[in-house]
């Protein structure tokens, strides 16, 4: 056996990795949550086809919290190259390394560690390609993540976000004095992972404020993005996708 997939399959991963051998990585829970990395991939693949008719071969592309590098080996065998990889956790970092050069990508997918807040395009680059999967609703700034993530994303370009949402709130506020009144554009909900920071997948600061629809595209618009709508999900599609508790948003910049 090579020893790269050798050391691949002796973990147990986030994802389904299909080795050059045919052998497949194991995955949490037995495979519990498959469904969901397949419906996020499905929604990729639709995105791309409809944003680029011609396909992504020669465009590069940036995967922030790119976790152990599954997209962002996907977008290597669509053609994407190069592909920046980053996540603030340097296991992840590690992973996604190990994976892409079990793979035979080691030269396309290259990870590096930086917490999301500090990429700037003079390190990282802009490119036709952004995703952010599974990201802003950990974060206690989800909207500066999406400023960087617009900052990233080189003119004519697209950006991916995937999300969990919670429900929406609409309808007028006083602002100040009841004749100064102010419509709710959307709103972000706070949740508690204050004693999950040790998770994988789980926020780095605890503090975590997750958009509602509404509240994701109006921020995608106003940090930028000149288009913004969402991507529907495929038939059979995870249940939270299915039902729009989780969604993906696509900007054009």
């Amino acid at each position: 056996m090579d020893p790269l997939e050798g050391e691949v399959l002796a973990k147990t991963w986030f994802y389904r990795f299909r080795l050059p051998s045919g052998a497949v990585t194991r995955s949490y829970d037995d495979g519990a949550l498959d469904a969901i990395h397949d419906t996020r991939l499905a929604m990729l693949d639709r995105a791309l086809g409809e944003a680029f008719p011609r396909g992504v071969a020669g465009c590069s592309a940036i995967d922030l919290a790119c976790h152990q590098g599954f997209f962002s080996v996907e977008l290597a065998r669509r053609g994407c190259v190069p592909v920046v990889a980053v996540d603030a956790r340097p296991e992840h970092v590690a992973d996604c390394n190990l994976v892409a050069a079990a793979l035979g990508l080691g030269g396309v997918v290259r990870a590096r560690q930086c917490d999301v807040h500090a990429v700037t395009p003079a390190q990282f680059g802009t490119h036709p390609v952004v995703l952010c999967f599974g990201l802003i609703y950990h974060l206690e700034n989800p909207v500066g993540a999406l400023r960087v993530a617009r900052s990233l994303t080189a003119p004519g370009g697209i950006c991916l976000v995937e999300t969990q949402v919670v429900p929406n709130l609409s309808g007028p506020v006083d602002w100040g004095a009841w004749r100064f009144v102010k419509p709710l554009q959307g709103v972000f909900g706070l949740v508690d992972e204050t004693y999950e920071t040790h998770g994988p997948e789980m926020s780095t600061t605890g503090i975590c404020l997750a958009p509602s629809v509404e509240g994701l595209l109006w921020v995608m618009r106003k940090v930028g993005f000149r288009e913004v709508a969402l991507v529907a999900p495929p038939d059979g599609a995870y249940e939270q996708h299915r039902f729009g508790k989780r969604v993906m948003a696509i900007g054009r910049a």
